[in-house]
């Protein structure tokens, strides 16, 4: 099934996030607080970057935040960086208006209906405030043998001038979250074999590595 929470934010905690809707209305009590906070105070304190300062959202994509979107792809060297933003989906891709649209409408598709190669899957731009500062994709199953020898279920990208913030831990962290909602009691992560900081990232969020395929780093994180 689809997302049905957006924006999902983060100061470091591993998918955990707190709205009217968590208590079904219900006013918590000051000890269940005081509990949260110091559970959520322990699992930010294992989180590589994590800090007091900016909040991490997972958004769904839209046409109201094309033009922080395309400021977000400029800021990428080479398009092959952008892990998690499908946009090897659409041909003449660019910072363009064209570009947006095509992009909102494939990640409404594979939410849904994907093409017989593919699998469903949540895509979702990664924010701060109003500010798109990388991709994230969310697949619920690892049903083609791409998936499940490189590409695993989670790929993500932070753009270049928000990199070593922390923001790339806590989305994955939030990508976790959603994992657990769909009921996925683990999850594949890979990431480039000389790429040492993702490698870090997913151990962070309890990722243990397993193998190498071809030039990458395959890690598993129980859920």
């Amino acid at each position: 099934m689809p997302p049905t929470r957006e924006p999902w934010r983060s100061h470091g905690d591993r998918g955990v996030r707190c709205s009217v809707a968590c208590w079904g209305g219900a006013t918590p009590t000051l000890p269940y607080w005081r509990k949260l906070l110091a559970v959520a105070k322990s699992v930010a304190e294992r989180v590589e970057g994590w800090s007091d300062g900016p909040v991490t959202e997972l958004v769904l994509p839209s046409l109201s935040r094309y033009d922080a979107w395309a400021d977000c792809v400029r800021d990428y060297d080479d398009f092959q960086d952008m892990h998690g933003s499908g946009w090897w989906w659409l041909p003449n891709f660019g910072p363009d208006l064209v570009s947006c649209e095509r992009m909102v409408a494939k990640a409404r598709e594979l939410a849904v209906t994907p093409p017989e190669d593919l699998v469903v899957s949540d895509c979702y731009w990664i924010a701060q405030d109003d500010v798109v500062i990388g991709f994230l994709m969310v697949r619920h199953s690892l049903d083609n043998e791409f998936l499940r020898t490189q590409g695993g279920h989670i790929g993500y990208s932070v753009r270049p001038s928000y990199r070593r913030r922390g923001h790339a831990s806590r989305a994955l962290g939030l990508a976790l979250g959603r994992a657990r909602e769909l009921g996925l009691d683990r999850v594949l992560v890979t990431c480039d074999l000389d790429n040492v900081a993702s490698a870090r990232t997913i151990e962070s969020q309890g990722g243990v590595f397993e193998s190498v395929y071809g030039d990458k780093r395959r890690y598993w994180i129980a859920l």
